[in-house]
């Protein structure tokens, strides 16, 4: 087991479960290390996860080491690290605002900060089940050109370099959510 990619794990776990990204026991995180992948269990809360319970899988998704049941979101994070070599760590959040419009259907804009895209708006992939081959695959082809994705009716998935970079992009999805949120209401507001 590697301790120094399951210590970050935890203290990415407690900084969104912190931040209220992922409450309860919702959301995942995972990192790439060569052809393993190190993911948070399935049914813990991400803010207190232990470095124990951390899942070490094979690019197949295969357990090596760790816990003995990873998140049921492997799938997705197995098919955007096999799509993307350059992505190194992935987080699934649940948090509020941006589920709230990914509920809705409602477009996210992408503002200055996001990756540039053509789109104005933050890309949007149909919904699929959770823990599904088509959620993974939907996510992971939503994920070739973008950083992050709304999931139709679920959540988010934002991708970094490394975890911290990922990490930095969920915050800040769930922050231009808000923001987008509380314009909305106050440009609706008669004075």
């Amino acid at each position: 087991m590697n301790y120094t990619l399951t210590a970050k794990i935890c203290e990415s776990g407690r900084h969104i479960y912190g931040k209220g990204l992922s409450p309860g026991k919702s959301g995942n995180i995972s990192v790439r290390s060569k052809d393993m992948v190190a993911i948070t269990p399935s049914g813990v809360s991400l803010g207190h996860v232990k470095l124990g319970e951390i899942v070490f899988v094979d690019m197949e998704g295969k357990i090596v080491a760790g816990g003995a049941k990873p998140s049921s979101e492997l799938q997705l994070h197995l098919d955007v690290y096999k799509k993307r070599d350059d992505v190194k760590g992935i987080v699934h959040t649940h948090s509020p605002y941006a589920t709230g419009f990914a509920r809705a259907g409602e477009r996210i804009e992408r503002v200055e900060g996001f990756r540039e895209g053509k789109n104005p708006f933050l890309k949007m992939v149909d919904y699929a089940p959770p823990g599904t081959d088509e959620l993974a695959s939907s996510a992971g082809n939503g994920l070739l050109e973008e950083d992050v994705v709304i999931l139709k009716n679920h959540g988010i998935v934002a991708t970094g370099k490394n975890l911290f970079e990922a990490t930095l992009l969920a915050e800040f999805v769930e922050e231009t959510a808000k923001t987008q949120f509380i314009s909305r209401i106050l440009g609706n507001m008669e004075i």
